[in-house]
């Protein structure tokens, strides 16, 4: 009896040591250099960064007098429109009014700059710019590869309340000298040029355009809420390089015309983009996928609802990332009626090619993904934590430091060999696995830290 009350102890020592060291690797994250301090109490990591709003105290207003500086209203003369319109602008500005309110009417704007580049206005720092209802800001019908409807050119500047129009349905698509390509994806809504940083975008319809509803390029403290933004050919949002950027509460939708196609495309190679919240957002119909993050770190990808929508088709997929981007992904409901160039992912991160190393973990946290799954290949480090995959699976290849923990995976009768192979599946990959679900079953899932694992399936070529 001695002997047996003697290994007995021994073995829960050996199991209690086991967990613990399972518990340490867990909480402290210590592959992914994460402090716990640094974490919240669900284990994603605190946002510490702050988003600046623009800092407006003269409210000196005045509302553009059309008769005055002879604005024409009803979309006709772009050039005569463009001119007073922007001399009013001008002035205001000189006048030191803080606050300029354009009145109900339809402008035409558009000037010719050079072969290339079709001007609209420009709205300077320290100015809060008002569309009064029933006014439109439209962009006349052009040739040229880009346009700008509004220009930003300073600090701390509003734009809202009004509507903003491309030209794509009446654009003439006219042949590039140097390579006879005919894109003309750089017609923009908004443009946030480098000298303009703390910026409020809010509750503006913006559509129609040949590339994207607004442009961000090395610009800090962006912000935009509330806007309606849909129908234009590349992009929703595009931030190629940014600091400190929050797209909060917009509804992004029908991005659909020349590549990328995308809702927010974060690709600024070369620059920094960097601390970017994109959260309580509604993204549907768009053709390239919904958020694409190939140089973004420090993103926040929080509480948004992604759906492919009925009638359309995914190019990528609704969340892309790159390898050496860094990513929290949490809370996100995505939705997909067909697959896509990579099937039913509804999360992909794209390969680092023979570099496994990361710059910092992927989190991917209490999401739900109706229809689609994850996919993440030749890289390192993700947490991978209480998330629901309906109908598909989650899937690692040659992957190093994945963390799995109470996720659940369904299979679909409509895919049956995806519950024999592909509900979670593994090809060397190391890591740590607990708490995981297919069905209402608990599946095992034996990963290591240290040893790689391949399914059995997977070397059968299944």
């Amino acid at each position: 009896m001695k002997n047996v009350t003697y290994y007995l102890l021994i073995f829960v020592i050996i199991f209690i040591t086991s967990c613990n060291k399972d518990s340490d690797f867990i909480e402290n994250n210590s592959i992914y250099e994460a402090d716990a301090e640094d974490l919240d109490a669900n284990g994603l990591p605190k946002i510490l960064f702050e988003v600046q709003l623009p800092v407006l105290t003269n409210n000196k207003e005045y509302t553009i007098d059309i008769t005055q500086w002879d604005i024409p209203i009803n979309r006709t003369d772009a050039l005569k429109t463009t001119t007073n319109l922007q001399a009013a602008i001008d002035w205001a500005h000189q006048e030191d009014y803080g606050r300029v309110i354009l009145p109900k009417g339809e402008y035409l704007v558009g000037e010719d700059v050079n072969e290339i580049y079709q001007g609209g206005i420009t709205i300077y720092g320290d100015t809060e710019f008002i569309f009064s209802e029933g006014a439109i800001l439209e962009i006349d019908t052009n040739n040229k590869w880009n346009y700008c409807v509004i220009s930003l050119d300073g600090d701390n500047i509003i734009i809202r309340d009004g509507i903003i129009k491309g030209d794509r349905d009446t654009h003439v698509f006219t042949p590039r000298d140097t390579d006879g390509k005919t894109a003309h994806d750089e017609g923009h809504g908004i443009c946030v040029w480098n000298t303009s940083n703390k910026v409020l975008i809010e509750n503006m319809e913006i559509h129609n355009l040949t590339g994207d509803g607004s442009l961000v390029v090395d610009s800090n403290d962006i912000t935009y809420t509330n806007n309606n933004i849909y129908n234009n050919r590349r992009q929703g949002i595009s931030i190629v390089g940014g600091k400190r950027i929050e797209i909060k509460d917009n509804e992004i939708h029908h991005i659909s015309g020349t590549s990328p196609q995308f809702g927010i495309d974060i690709e600024g190679p070369g620059r920094v983009d960097e601390d970017i919240l994109i959260q309580k957002n509604y993204f549907h119909h768009n053709t390239g996928g919904d958020i694409v993050n190939a140089t973004g770190e420090n993103v926040y990808i929080l509480d948004n609802i992604m759906e492919q929508g009925e009638g359309s088709k995914y190019v990528d997929g609704p969340i892309v990332s790159w390898h050496k981007t860094h990513n929290i992904i949490a809370r996100n409901t995505i939705t997909m009626e067909t697959g896509s160039v990579n099937g039913r992912l509804g999360y992909i991160q794209y390969s680092g090619g023979g570099d496994k190393g990361h710059n910092r973990a992927t989190y991917v946290h209490e999401n739900v993904c109706n229809s689609c799954g994850m996919y993440m290949y030749k890289s390192s480090d993700a947490d991978v934590r209480r998330n629901k995959f309906y109908g598909y699976f989650v899937a690692f290849s040659e992957f190093e430091n994945a963390i799995l923990i109470d996720n659940l995976v369904t299979f679909s009768e409509a895919h049956p060999k995806l519950r024999f192979c592909w509900s979670y599946r593994f090809n060397d990959v190391t890591g740590f696995a607990s708490g995981n679900f297919l069905g209402d079953s608990p599946e095992e899932l034996p990963l290591s830290e240290t040893t790689p694992h391949t399914l059995q399936c997977v070397l059968d070529g299944w």
